[in-house]
C-alpha cells in the first residue's frame, strides 16, 4: 500500500497526472520502436525488462542507454528520428491504461471532478495518442512538452494546466512517476503524489522527491479523493 502525508491535504477539484509511466503503460510501443532501430542495425531485441523502466526519460536518453555516448552525432541523429517514426506509426497498439486508471477516472467524474494530463511528451505525440486511447474528451486540459515556453520540473505547465481547470494550484492534485513531476508539483503548490507503479528504476530514490504521497495502485488515490473533495470541503 501506498502512503499520504494527510496534513497538507487540502480541497481537491482536479487530478492531474502525467502521461507516460502514470496514466498509460506506454512502455511496450516504445519498446517495440527501440527494439525495431536495433533490428535495423542487425542487433540483437533487448528484452523489455531491460528498457521499461528507461522509456520515460525521452527518445534521446533511450537511444543513448541502449546505443551508448560514443555514438557520432550523425548517428544519434539518424537512430533518434528512426525511433520517434516507429514510435508515431504504431502510437496505441499494446499501450494500455494501468490497471484501476479507468475506474478511477469514471470515479473522479462521478464525484464532479476534473482531471487532465501534464507530461513532457511533445504534442505531435501526445495528442494523437490521447485520441486513440479514447481519452481526450474526457480530460479537462492536455499538456504537452512544447505547449508551454517551459517544461516540468519548471512549475508553469502546472500553472497552466490549473488554469484550463478553472482550480485553484493549491486545490489540484498532480500524480508522477519521476522526480521532476514531483517537483514540478510542488513548485506549483499542489499536492503530490508518486506512482509506484510506474517506470521507477532501483537507482532512484523516491523518499528524497519530496512528495506529500504515493501509490501502489491507481485506485488508492480514489480512496483518499473521496473524504477530500473539494465540494464536501466547502459547507
Amino acid at each position: 500500500m501506498g502512503a499520504f502525508n494527510s496534513a497538507k491535504f487540502g480541497q481537491i477539484q482536479c487530478v492531474l497526472f502525467d502521461l507516460d509511466g502514470t496514466l498509460l503503460d506506454t512502455a511496450p510501443d516504445m519498446i517495440h520502436a527501440l527494439n525495431r532501430v536495433l533490428t535495423d542495425e542487425q542487433r540483437e531485441p533487448l528484452p523489455a525488462a531491460q528498457l521499461r523502466n528507461q522509456v520515460s526519460h525521452g527518445s534521446a536518453a533511450l537511444v543513448e542507454f541502449v546505443f551508448g555516448k560514443d555514438q557520432s552525432p550523425k548517428d544519434f541523429e539518424d537512430r533518434k528520428q528512426r525511433f520517434l517514426s516507429y514510435y508515431q506509426n504504431r502510437l496505441c497498439v499494446d499501450t494500455v491504461l494501468f490497471p484501476g486508471m479507468a475506474k478511477l477516472l469514471d470515479n473522479i467524474q462521478a464525484q464532479g471532478l476534473s482531471w487532465g494530463v501534464v507530461t513532457n511528451k511533445p504534442g505531435w505525440l501526445t495528442d494523437p495518442l490521447m485520441e486513440q486511447a479514447g481519452l481526450m474528451s474526457s480530460a479537462v486540459c492536455v499538456i504537452s512538452g512544447d505547449s508551454t515556453a517551459e517544461r516540468k520540473p519548471h512549475p508553469l505547465p502546472m500553472l497552466v494546466a490549473a488554469k484550463l481547470a478553472n482550480a485553484d494550484p493549491a486545490n489540484c492534485l498532480y500524480v508522477g512517476d519521476a522526480e521532476r513531476d514531483i517537483a514540478a508539483g510542488n513548485a506549483a503548490n499542489m499536492t503530490t503524489v508518486i506512482a509506484n507503479y510506474g517506470y521507477i528504476d532501483a537507482e532512484q530514490r523516491r523518499e528524497e522527491w519530496g512528495a506529500d504521497g504515493n501509490i501502489d495502485h491507481a485506485l488508492e488515490l480514489d480512496a483518499w479523493i473521496r473524504p477530500h473533495k473539494a465540494a464536501d470541503l466547502a459547507g
